[in-house]
């Protein structure tokens, strides 16, 4: 596998990102691409401990060569990783260049073409233990406990921010001391968790992912995302697409008066649910609207009204059964 991707792998740029945090005095600094190198490894074998990829990157042959490390090279201690991610690398941004460059190749090679997005999000669990956590009502002295904790200080420091404080103001049930920017969700209808949402823009010519957003486990949240990654897809990469793809949580007002008023003209679809066989009914709540060549058309909905945020309420409502 190594072999097949090597051709592909152009890390020419990742030297030059960092640059100004390295001293060009002292002992010799660790080759970010080295480090890139590595954690790509780590991805295309499923190794998610950095200790166990240290491991076997000194063993294994293939992954020194994959990483230009001659026999005798040694490889970075675990620890390194970490002092990067929340170091040099996030300075930088380093790591979003690298995936848009990612991105860029593929557009390149003719696997993206722009046309239809999908947007989606995926829970990833958070290492925060419920018995450590506190009740969202208890006072907590947040400040005292930043002092110490860096994933404090940094739960702090997006409290205004729309993906992750902002997102909603209903107080959380639990919020872990050691990870307070994780949401306690039940989203799995089974034990409820703290966790992360990831949301990806996908490009269904390929199933290429175009983007990726993290935010809190909330819908508010993960609406806001697709926005952002909307916009930013056509900023860094000048994609806009005609058709967008979702389920019916994406279809809010604010989401859909956002599509047709700023967002150009584009379509956006949430698929109807057949229930049973063929030629059972199917109860579609359709929402549809117009403004020159555009048109929207919102399925599944709890409810035919809907409302601008200036308070106009949307014209053309039709409810209706259809046959599948």
């Amino acid at each position: 596998m190594l072999r097949s991707i090597d051709r592909f792998v152009d890390l020419s740029e990742v030297r030059g990102h960092p640059a100004p945090f390295y001293s060009s005095t002292g002992r010799p600094s660790i080759d970010p691409e080295l480090l890139v190198r590595m954690l790509l490894v780590g991805c295309c074998y499923g190794i998610r401990s950095e200790r166990r990829l240290c491991e076997e990157v000194h063993l294994n042959l293939a992954y020194r060569w994959f990483c230009r490390l001659d026999l005798d090279g040694e490889v970075p201690d675990h620890s390194t990783f970490s002092k990067n991610r929340h170091g040099r690398f996030r300075d930088r941004d380093l790591l979003r260049k690298l995936f848009e460059t990612v991105v860029r190749r593929c557009m390149a090679e003719g696997l993206v073409d722009g046309t239809a997005f999908a947007v989606d999000a995926s829970l990833i669990a958070a290492d925060a233990n419920k018995q450590r956590s506190a009740a969202g009502s208890d006072d907590v002295d947040w400040e005292a406990v930043a002092r110490t904790r860096r994933s404090v200080r940094e739960y702090l420091d997006t409290l205004d921010e729309a993906a992750w404080g902002a997102a909603s103001e209903t107080v959380p049930k639990f919020i872990s001391r050691s990870d307070p920017a994780a949401q306690w969700t039940g989203a799995h209808k089974g034990h409820a968790f703290f966790a992360y949402a990831d949301n990806y823009l996908i490009d269904l010519k390929a199933a290429i992912i175009v983007d990726v957003e993290a935010t809190r486990a909330i819908r508010q949240a993960e609406v806001g995302a697709a926005r952002t990654m909307i916009e930013r897809t056509e900023d860094r990469f000048g994609l806009c697409p005609e058709r967008l793809a979702a389920d019916s949580a994406y279809g809010s007002a604010e989401m859909l008066g956002w599509l047709v008023n700023e967002a150009g003209d584009r379509a956006a679809h949430s698929g109807v649910r057949q229930v049973g066989p063929r030629r059972r009914d199917v109860l579609s709540r359709r929402l549809r609207l117009r403004s020159g060549t555009r048109s929207l058309r919102l399925s599944r909905r709890q409810g035919a009204e809907f409302y601008r945020n200036s308070g106009e309420r949307w014209s053309n409502i039709a409810l209706s059964r259809q046959q599948v």
